[in-house]
């Protein structure tokens, strides 16, 4: 007697609570920093605060684990509701991240969320990660490279982007006010490179794991990214931290704006993650016929 949406929780909660429970001793050994399993709120509610943080809360509660993320998109209607995920004690996995700008935002929703629990004397146990995606950015301008004859940068602007993004997590997370939020018991909010199996087969295939090493990183590889890392991966140290620079400057100079990109990718993405899951629904009206 459940309509579409109300199954669809129901499966998906009661999978993300068996998760949780098979990766619940990674996380208690690891001091409450690894072994979260993800859960998103509806991805119509992107522009809405309110409706996404009443969404959040739901899933928190119902889920019940202390190693469930509740993932919000990092669109600037988003971040009032991380914020006040954050301060409310809830695990926020922020997703559909693609400019540095917006990943900058996010980190201070995350700081201010924590801010707020500090002054009331809470326990900073709280996590998150900032989901940044990666291959998609190369996809999109590698297709403005083409029509503008720039072959030679191709495949150079996803990394270093990703590069950038690092060095403003390094900038905010370092310094007095971070130190004073680690001090009462904060954890870092790592960077998460999502979307990082190689989309055009003449870059190698393991290039969004190799060129991303850094401190503090999460990398989700699809499986096959992760078989091939596993077989002929080559990590030589923080790769993450090198200069992107050269590379950025270059893209502009041929015409990319990377505002323009990443702007283009975040309403193509939310749109994708609703286009999923009404096919996901769709599929269920159809079991329920």
């Amino acid at each position: 007697g459940l309509d579409p949406q109300a199954i669809y929780e129901k499966i998906a909660i009661k999978d993300v609570q068996m998760a949780c429970d098979v990766f619940r001793e990674t996380w208690e050994t690891h001091n409450h920093q690894d072994g979260f399993v993800s859960l998103e709120v509806a991805a119509d509610l992107a522009h809405d605060e309110q409706k996404s943080i009443v969404a959040a809360r739901d899933f928190w509660q119902r889920v019940n684990r202390p190693n469930v993320m509740i993932k919000i998109p990092g669109t600037p209607e988003g971040l009032g509701a991380i914020e006040q995920g954050i301060y409310e004690g809830i695990n926020i996995n922020i997703t559909l991240l693609f400019a540095v700008e917006a990943y900058e935002r996010v980190v201070e929703a995350y700081l201010t969320g924590l801010e707020r629990r500090l002054a009331e004397g809470k326990s900073l146990d709280v996590a998150s990660v900032a989901s940044f995606f990666v291959s998609r950015v190369d996809t999109a301008v590698d297709k403005r490279l083409e029509a503008g004859g720039h072959e030679e940068l191709y495949g150079k602007a996803a990394v270093a982007n990703a590069r950038l993004a690092y060095r403003k997590f390094e900038e905010h997370f370092s310094g007095p006010r971070w130190e004073a939020l680690h001090h009462a018991g904060a954890h870092y909010q790592r960077p998460l490179w999502a979307s990082t199996g190689v989309k055009n087969e003449r870059y190698p295939d393991t290039m969004y794991v190799d060129d991303l090493v850094g401190a503090h990183t999460v990398n989700t590889m699809p499986l096959n990214t992760l078989r091939a890392v596993g077989d002929h991966g080559h990590i030589s140290g923080p790769t993450v931290q090198h200069d992107p620079q050269p590379d950025l400057d270059a893209l502009a100079a041929a015409g990319i704006d990377m505002a323009e990109v990443t702007d283009d990718l975040l309403a193509d993405g939310v749109k994708q993650f609703e286009d999923a899951m009404s096919r996901l629904l769709s599929g269920v009206e159809e079991r329920i016929k």
